[in-house]
């Protein structure tokens, strides 16, 4: 893999910095997207809206995300066996754009036929998300060399221009369409979306060199003393297996954060004495508290952990931090809930909710960068693109499952909630230290010092 070494910003290749901004500018457009979608669909027609009742839209909504997070399975392995990453996110960046720029076309041009243009934009932007984001993730990973131990904190930045695209869609997007009508909003998603393309397509040569130019199998290959595909080896067999018990737990961090999302919305909108003085904090400002967090604590984690050298915590360990913290945040709910005493009319102290937020985005920050991290280190190179789609099929399927428990959970009262998700979040962590040496045996030196790693090699070649 040879690196295009136009030097560094903040210890880390400028590499990273281009991609982060074709990131964040990817996840404005989404973001932008996903804030007004249900909205626009359940909004009277003549407001623009397309008058959907709100469980079509839901509906809708939920096949939408189900979708976007299942085609970077099959964009990833497109890219790893034929397209390149960097060829992968042009096209996925120009479908989406299209995608976008189709949502933003106003009634009058496409009367009659404004839900079948409406199904077609949407059908460009799952394309072109499969295409795109499995193989964006895969190339910030090919910007360091195996055992480099500033991959996890180049994660944590990079999941930072993620979290900054999300809170500048909402502001932006949501005031453009309250001000302009929907259309103003797809607008806005749509030139998101040309910012990110052209960042990557005018920078992408000068500080990425050639990472993502060649298809994945292609390099793979090429390595090969037959030229050809060879079977997975048993130290990348055990790679895969990591990767595969890690998404184990990655579901239930997410099926219980994402609860969050619903159970604790609702408890901010109907428990929660919102008030400062004499002004009234909306309730939604509560959900700009998890990006907001993510943004002041990424660089603080991503350069502690650099600065621990070789004491930082290896993959495992920091997902058990995560379900601790986790678990952490759903104990200020239960103190929220005990303030209540079961009596639903007392609204309890907000301090509860944000600092649940806060032991939330700590979790976050110690497993979602951290575990893109991971997959790019494990992965075998020609199914690299490939694993992080599977990764994101993860979060798809606690995403659904995070639904199904809040849409259940009505009769059982906020406290049995509250504990029950904290209680199984200890219980995973606490599973995971056991499992911890295990995961590293299997990892085979891809989280070690280097010194181990020539130890590792010897042994394996014996």
């Amino acid at each position: 893999m040879s690196h295009n070494n136009s030097g560094t910003l903040l210890g880390h290749p400028k590499g990273l910095f281009l991609l982060f901004g074709t990131e964040l500018w990817e996840r404005f457009s989404y973001y932008a997207m996903r804030a007004i979608l249900v909205l626009y669909l359940t909004d009277k027609t003549i407001d623009g809206g397309l008058g959907w009742t709100t469980q079509e839209a839901l509906s809708l909504y939920g096949i939408y995300t189900g979708l976007v997070y299942f085609t970077p399975l099959i964009g990833g392995w497109i890219a790893d066996n034929f397209l390149g990453q960097r060829r992968s996110i042009i096209i996925g960046g120009v479908l989406m754009a299209i995608g976008q720029f189709t949502l933003a076309l106003p009634h009058s041009v496409v009367d009659p036929h404004a839900v079948k243009a409406f199904y077609v934009g949407l059908t460009f932007l799952i394309i072109g998300n499969g295409l795109f984001k499995p193989n964006i993730s895969t190339m910030v990973g090919d910007l360091y060399e195996e055992g480099d131990n500033r991959r996890d904190g180049a994660f944590t930045i990079f999941y930072m221009g993620i979290n900054i695209g999300s809170l500048l869609a909402g502001v932006i997007a949501g005031t453009a369409s309250a001000v302009y009508g929907w259309k103003a909003g797809f607008l806005c998603a749509g030139f998101g979306m040309l910012f990110s393309l052209l960042i990557q397509l005018f920078f992408a040569q000068r500080y990425l060199g050639n990472i993502g130019t060649v298809p994945a199998a292609v390099r793979d290959a090429a390595k090969n003393a037959s030229g050809k595909k060879e079977p997975l080896t048993k130290v990348e067999r055990d790679r895969l297996k990591v990767i595969m018990v890690m998404c184990t737990f990655v579901i239930v961090f997410w099926a219980g954060f994402e609860q969050a999302g619903g159970l604790m919305n609702i408890y901010s909108q109907e428990y929660t004495n919102r008030m400062i003085g004499s002004f009234e904090v909306p309730a939604a400002w509560f959900q700009s508290l998890n990006p907001f967090f993510i943004i002041i604590c990424a660089p603080i984690l991503a350069s502690l952990w650099v600065k621990m050298g070789k004491k930082e915590p290896n993959s495992p360990v920091k997902f058990a931090l995560a379900m601790f913290s986790l678990a952490l945040g759903f104990a200020c709910m239960i103190g929220a809930a005990l303030e209540q005493g079961g009596d639903m009319t007392v609204k309890t102290s907000m301090l509860w909710l944000i600092g649940a937020y806060f032991f939330h985005t700590i979790g976050e920050l110690c497993l979602s960068p951290i575990g893109l991290s991971m997959v790019t280190k494990l992965a075998p190179l020609r199914l690299a693109s490939l694993m992080m789609g599977a990764w994101f099929g993860a979060n798809a399927i606690a995403n659904y499952i995070a639904g199904e428990i809040g849409s259940r959970i009505g009769e059982a009262g906020p406290l049995a909630i509250f504990s029950g998700i904290a209680i199984t979040a200890v219980i995973a962590g606490v599973l995971l230290l056991l499992l911890s040496n295990t995961l590293i045996n299997w990892m085979h030196g891809a989280e070690s010092s280097n010194d181990d790693k020539h130890v590792e090699v010897k042994t394996a070649e014996a």
